[in-house]
């Protein structure tokens, strides 16, 4: 019997994987890697949207805000693989279309050229302040053909002083302006009211919401998108309405804790001789949830429960 016949619940580009002993399906399933579902396609479509507009004066920026593990980095990580810089040897140049780099930890000015310019392979700010690093950028940018500019975790300008944040939304607005480059920041709902604070940004910055997942088809379609891929050999009911529901009251609708609650109930399901996932992968005893804010809201809802049983 050949393998797609054996393991037809599967993706065919991934039956192979099935076959594995244990030891190694259970190392796939642990590996990173990129996983695509509809909210992560519109995100990325608005990236490449940005990525081929041509210069003008007002250049559009967009906002990528959600809670933490909503997937918001991992969307940029794909973006940036999608689009990596290219040496080239003729010339010496390094083109990089796309620049990502994460916000200091403060809203510092010079803290947040030093990103930039290691972002851009500069290792340590080759100029002795802020203007001359502020200068290098410019040029380097130019220079590498930069045409997207992407700031991650952008919310961390608030734990700046009120003079940080104003000089930190200041340089904002002067990279739009000087370098006519579309701006792409990701972050939490806070940045957003941060960028709401500087009317002349917030008019510039279409915003999309990696919201929370909700009990409809779009989530019922990720759950099954997820069970045609994991190296089980039995079919799973990873998209059934219960599953889902039960899935949801887990993870409260975050991405992070939905993949990793699935991560885990899979490998059970290895271990344990099951080889499949259903509803009742959600309920065992020993079933040991992957994150602490998981244990949390479950402790949280067995005290509500004891509550009403008393």
């Amino acid at each position: 019997m050949v393998m797609s016949e054996v393991f037809e619940h599967l993706h065919p580009a991934y039956r192979e994987y099935a076959c594995l002993a244990d030891h190694e399906r259970i190392e796939w399933i642990r590996a990173d890697r990129w996983i695509n579902h509809r909210r992560a396609e519109a995100a990325l479509g608005k990236l490449e949207d940005l990525l081929t507009y041509p210069k003008r004066d007002r250049m559009p920026c967009l906002l990528l805000f959600g809670d933490v593990g909503m997937g918001k980095t991992k969307i940029i990580r794909k973006f940036v693989r999608d689009h990596p810089a290219v040496f080239n040897e003729g010339t010496g140049v390094t083109t990089m279309p796309v620049v990502a780099f994460q916000m200091p930890t403060q809203p510092d000015e010079g803290d947040f050229y030093d990103e930039l310019l290691t972002a851009l392979g500069v290792p340590q700010r080759r100029a002795g302040t802020v203007r001359g690093a502020r200068n290098l950028c410019r040029r380097l940018l130019g220079e590498m053909n930069a045409r997207v500019l992407v700031i991650d975790e952008v919310h961390a300008m608030l734990a700046g002083t009120y003079r940080q944040q104003r000089i930190f939304l200041n340089t904002l607005r002067f990279l739009t302006n000087d370098l006519r480059i579309p701006l792409v920041c990701a972050g939490t709902d806070e940045a957003r009211m941060a960028l709401l604070t500087d009317q002349q940004l917030a008019d510039r910055f279409d915003a999309l919401e990696l919201a929370h997942w909700r009990d409809d088809q779009a989530f019922r379609d990720l759950l099954a998108s997820l069970a045609a891929i994991l190296p089980l050999r039995q079919r799973s009911s990873l998209g059934s309405a219960s599953v889902s529901r039960r899935v949801l009251s887990m993870t409260d609708g975050i991405t992070v804790r939905v993949f990793r609650l699935i991560e885990t109930v899979a490998i059970a399901a290895i271990r344990s001789g099951r080889e499949m996932i259903d509803e009742e992968s959600f309920t065992a005893e020993d079933l040991v949830l992957p994150l602490v804010s998981m244990t949390v809201k479950a402790q949280r809802g067995m005290g509500r429960k004891s509550s009403v049983a008393v």
